[in-house]
Order: structure tokens, then C-alpha cells, then sequence
């Protein structure tokens, strides 16, 4: 079992940043893909951010050029770093960790941090 807790988020002005952060409790993090969604009132919940065991990071198009994904296996933690916000970013972000295993695969959600961009 693997607990995931997000923290960073907040209300923050157009064109401001935030760093969110997930914290995991997994001692094998490092097997883990990592990801970030976000889900706004009455839209479904999209994949914002996803970063590899390997690092290897894909990002949505609304998002490219604007968050980094980042991890630090040491820490067992994964970030996003948002820059020049938007009111469309507001949404609850959430945190995935995944893994695949012989079974099938194992995934973790944390419980959301809410995000709100306005001036």
C-alpha cells in the first residue's frame, strides 16, 4: 500500500507560480511512474504531467512550456512546478503512482490540492 500526499497548492494571481508537491510513503518510489492530474468542476480528471522511473517526462499541450515535472527518489517526493498560471488552470490536482507488476498494475491516488487561479 502506497499513501500519497500532495501539498503547494493554494489561490494564486494570474501569471503566478506554485510548486506543488506529492510526498509518498512507497519504499520502492523509485519502481514507481509518477504522475499529476487535474480535475475542474464538472469536467473529468486529465493527466497534467507524467514522469517516468527512467525520468522521462510527457506533458499535456495546455501545459507544455508552462510545468515541469520533476522527482527526487531520494526524498520519495514529485513535484510540479507552475509557472505563468492561468484562470483555466484552477482544478484539484491529484497525484498517481503506478506500477507494474506480475499481477497486473498498482495504482495509488492522493487526495487532491486545490489550485485556484484569480486575480
Amino acid at each position: 500500500q502506497v499513501q500519497l500526499e500532495e501539498s503547494g497548492g493554494g489561490l494564486v494571481q494570474p501569471g503566478g507560480s506554485l510548486r506543488l508537491s506529492c510526498a509518498a510513503s512507497a519504499s520502492l518510489f523509485n519502481m514507481y511512474a509518477m504522475g499529476w492530474y487535474r480535475q475542474a468542476p464538472g469536467k473529468q480528471r486529465d493527466l497534467v504531467a507524467s514522469i517516468t522511473k527512467g525520468g522521462m517526462t510527457s506533458y499535456a499541450d495546455s501545459v507544455k512550456g508552462r510545468f515541469t515535472i520533476s522527482r527526487d527518489n531520494a526524498k520519495s517526493t514529485v513535484y510540479l512546478q507552475m509557472n505563468s498560471l492561468a484562470p483555466e488552470d484552477t482544478a484539484v490536482y491529484y497525484c498517481k503512482a503506478s506500477r507494474q507488476v506480475a499481477m497486473g498494475q498498482l495504482v495509488y491516488w492522493g487526495q487532491g490540492t486545490q489550485v485556484t487561479v484569480s486575480s
